[in-house]
């Protein structure tokens, strides 16, 4: 007797192996997304950083810098919430950048990012622990 087609358990079979390599799939490509999508925030911060500094190579001071001002900005893609304080004296600064838009909201690995003038770099996950290296792309 000839059979055609597949059975219920071939399918189901095939179903599942799917499924399988689906939600691999898409687990890599969410981890790729909030990865790529850091950048945004460490290239503005980068480009704040670089602004200030050339504002207090001019003036001594981090304060009245027109090309970064104190206070909040938000990224060039979108992704986050830039601030930059400025310390008191002004011969200090930290900028912080913390996620505003989807996906880097469920991006809990980096949490937030911070720059200060003497060039130190940090991050943290949603728990609070340290995770600069990873986020800041160093490994």
């Amino acid at each position: 007797m000839k059979r055609n087609g597949f059975s219920l358990i071939e399918l189901m079979i095939a179903v599942a192996i799917v499924g399988i390599l689906a939600a691999i799939a898409i687990a890599s490509y969410t981890n790729y997304t909030h990865s790529a999508n850091r950048t945004d925030a460490t290239r503005s911060m980068t480009i704040d950083s670089q602004a200030l500094e050339r504002c207090y190579s001019q003036a001594f001071t981090y304060a009245g810098c027109s090309t970064a001002p104190a206070g909040t900005s938000t990224s060039a893609q979108g992704y986050y919430s830039i601030v930059i304080a400025i310390g008191t004296p002004p011969t200090s600064y930290t900028i912080t950048a913390t996620p505003i838009k989807a996906p880097q909201l469920t991006d809990t690995n980096c949490a937030s990012f911070t720059l200060n003038s003497a060039g130190t770099q940090g991050a943290t996950t949603s728990g609070g622990t340290s995770n600069t290296a990873n986020c800041w792309g160093s490994t």
